[in-house]
């Protein structure tokens, strides 16, 4: 995506940044400052239902909202690496009588300006599924950033930043939060081939979990599940995020079985 703003001068190397605590901290400073803006477009002709120069579908709205909550909610994003960092000049004292020491004022490091994010996700076509696609070229993008060294300069009152791309740094993501999506089709015993079955059978709703739906089959699938799993959360990996739309079939036990 396109970066708005300047570069890191002090980075602090403790790891978590605080634990948990660090992170809650992270997230909402990043949503009250919005330095992540992911904006998704849709009208480009990826399909027939939409085509080019029409407004932002209500689609394209919900899968902008839902990237910018998952980027907020799995912590991807350190709030220390948009952070632009100055270090004051030091201030000249008067000078002392003889004999008294001169007292040196600690110069404390402070936060001129922050990186922005801006994320810009075209689809070239379109056949079911978007959110795992959009999600996955997110991620891909932001493993593949690289923020220029940036220092604020006091004498003009700007950010400034070092064309030379030796010293630009990637953001350090952390874990690597993969997306699923599954229908659940349900089988309810219209048609030739579902009377074969219910006599055959005895009858009742057979159902199929169909991982990464077609366009076809969201069309015939009335609920839909998204599961969001940290692939370096260990060795089974951690759940990071659950969303499930529509219908009344998946419960909490069948949410666990996938």
């Amino acid at each position: 995506g396109r970066k708005k703003g300047g570069g890191r001068g002090v980075r602090e190397e403790d790891g978590e940044e605080g634990g948990d605590g660090g992170r809650r901290g992270d997230r909402h400073e990043l949503a009250d400052l919005g330095l992540l803006v992911p904006n998704l477009e849709l009208a480009t002709g990826c399909s027939p239902a939409h085509l080019p120069g029409t407004p932002p579908s209500p689609l394209a709205q919900s899968l902008s909202h839902r990237i910018l909550t998952l980027l907020h909610t799995s912590d991807l994003i350190s709030l220390e690496d948009l952070r632009i960092w100055h270090m004051p000049d030091r201030i000249a004292q008067p000078e002392t009588l003889e004999g008294e020491e001169e007292e040196e004022e600690e110069r404390v490091p402070e936060v001129k300006a922050f990186w922005t994010l801006y994320m810009d996700i075209w689809f070239i076509s379109l056949d079911g599924n978007p959110f795992d696609a959009a999600w996955g070229a997110v991620l891909a993008a932001l493993k593949d950033t690289k923020l220029p060294r940036a220092w604020w300069d006091a004498d003009r009152q700007a950010v400034l930043c070092d064309e030379r791309a030796a010293e630009a740094q990637r953001l350090r993501l952390r874990g690597f939060p993969v997306a699923a999506t599954f229908a659940v089709f349900e089988d309810k015993g219209q048609g030739s081939w579902g009377k074969e079955r219910e006599k055959g059978k005895g009858g009742g709703e057979t159902r199929w979990v169909l991982a990464d739906p077609d366009g076809f089959e969201e069309g015939l699938c009335e609920e839909e599940v998204t599961v969001v799993v940290d692939g370096e959360g260990g060795a089974e990996g951690k759940v990071l995020r659950l969303e499930k739309s529509g219908g009344v079939v998946v419960g909490v036990r069948e949410m666990r079985d996938l």
